[in-house]
C-alpha cells in the first residue's frame, strides 16, 4: 500500500459485473478530476486466443478437461504482482493491453486477439486502478492482495453469474448454450480455488441477489433487471462507515448485519458513488500530503 501511489483493484469473475463498477469508478475520476492508470486484467494472460485455444486442445487431448483463464498456468501472476510493487514505490510499472475485437486491434495493426508490446507506464498518474480476475490473488508464490489499498469483489450469486456470462457470450460472442456450458464447467475448479478465495480479502464485496426465478440459468431468457435485485454491500472493516447516512441516502435500504448493508439493485450505482466517492476524496489527501512532504 502505498500513499504517493495507491492502488484500486476490482475482482471478480467473468460474467460477474465488474465493468459496470468500472464504469462508476470511471464517472468518479472524471468528477474528481483523477488522472488514473488503467489496468485490463486479460493483458496479464499468459497466451493469446489463438495459443490459448491450441493449448487448450492440447490439454484436453491429454485429458486435462480443467484448462481456463482462471488458473496460474495460464496468467502472469508473477508481472501482475511486480507491476502492483513497482507502482506503490514509484508511480510507473510495466504494462501492455489485450486487443479483444477488431475496434481496439486496428489502431495497433494487429489481429484481435492479440497482445501490444509491454510498456512503460505514465509517470504522472494519480493512481493505478485494476479490474480483472485476479486483483486479490494469493498463492503459495504470490501475494497479489496486500498491494491494493482499496480492494473490491464483485461476485453475484452463482446462478445470476452463469445467466450473465451466457446472455453476453451468446449474444454478443455468438458462442452457443452448449459452448458457454462447457467453458463454466471447465474453469469450475480453478474457480474454486482461484476466484472465491479472492473475496476473503476484498475490502468491500457487492454481491446481486435476484429476487425472480434463476433455478436454472441454461434456460434463462434474460439477465434478471436491476429493478429485479437487491445488493448485498459487505464491509470486511466497518469501522468509519457512516451507514446511518446511506441509509438515509438510499431509499429502502436495511443492515442485514453490523458490517452489510443490503440496498435495491436499482441503487447500487449510486451506493457505489456514495461509498466510493469519500475514499477517493481521502486518497487524494494523503497522496498531496505525502507528496507536499518530499
Amino acid at each position: 500500500m502505498s500513499e504517493r501511489h495507491p492502488i484500486i483493484a476490482i475482482t471478480g469473475s467473468s460474467g460477474a459485473g465488474t465493468t459496470s463498477v468500472t464504469r462508476t469508478f470511471e464517472n468518479i475520476f472524471r468528477r474528481e478530476k483523477v488522472k488514473a492508470a488503467v489496468i485490463e486484467g486479460d493483458s496479464f494472460h499468459r497466451f493469446d486466443r489463438k495459443e490459448m485455444k491450441t493449448r487448450q486442445a492440447e490439454a484436453e487431448k491429454n485429458g486435462d478437461t480443467h484448462f481456463s483463464h482462471f488458473g496460474p498456468e495460464n496468467n502472469l501472476f508473477h508481472e501482475l504482482e511486480q507491476l502492483f510493487r513497482s507502482y506503490g514505490e514509484t508511480g510507473t510499472g510495466q504494462r501492455r493491453r489485450y486487443l479483444h475485437d477488431a475496434e481496439e486491434a486496428a489502431p495497433y495493426k494487429q489481429d484481435p486477439g492479440t497482445f501490444t508490446p509491454w510498456e512503460t507506464l505514465q509517470a504522472d498518474t494519480d493512481l493505478l486502478f485494476y479490474e480483472g480476475l485476479h486483483g486479490a490473488v494469493v498463492t503459495p508464490e504470490v501475494d497479489i492482495a496486500r498491494h491494493p489499498d482499496l480492494l473490491i469483489g464483485v461476485v453475484p450469486v452463482i446462478n445470476l453469474e452463469w445467466i450473465q456470462k451466457l446472455w453476453r457470450d451468446k449474444k454478443q460472442r455468438g458462442y452457443s448454450t452448449e459452448a458457454v456450458t462447457d467453458t463454466i464447467l471447465r474453469r469450475m475448479p480453478d474457480y474454486v480455488n482461484y476466484i472465491c478465495p479472492q473475496f476473503t480479502h476484498t475490502h468491500v464485496n457487492f454481491q446481486r441477489v435476484p429476487c425472480v426465478d434463476t433455478s436454472n440459468p441454461f434456460i434463462a431468457r434474460d439477465i434478471p433487471s436491476a429493478d429485479e435485485s437487491i445488493c448485498v454491500i459487505r464491509f470486511a472493516n466497518p469501522k468509519g462507515i457512516d451507514f446511518q447516512y446511506l441509509r438515509n441516502m438510499i431509499q429502502d435500504s436495511f443492515m442485514s448485519r453490523a458490517n452489510t448493508i443490503v440496498v435495491p439493485g436499482g441503487k447500487m450505482e449510486l451506493a457505489m458513488q456514495l461509498i466510493f466517492t469519500p475514499f477517493i476524496w481521502r486518497m487524494m489527501e494523503r497522496r498531496q500530503r505525502a507528496v507536499g512532504a518530499l
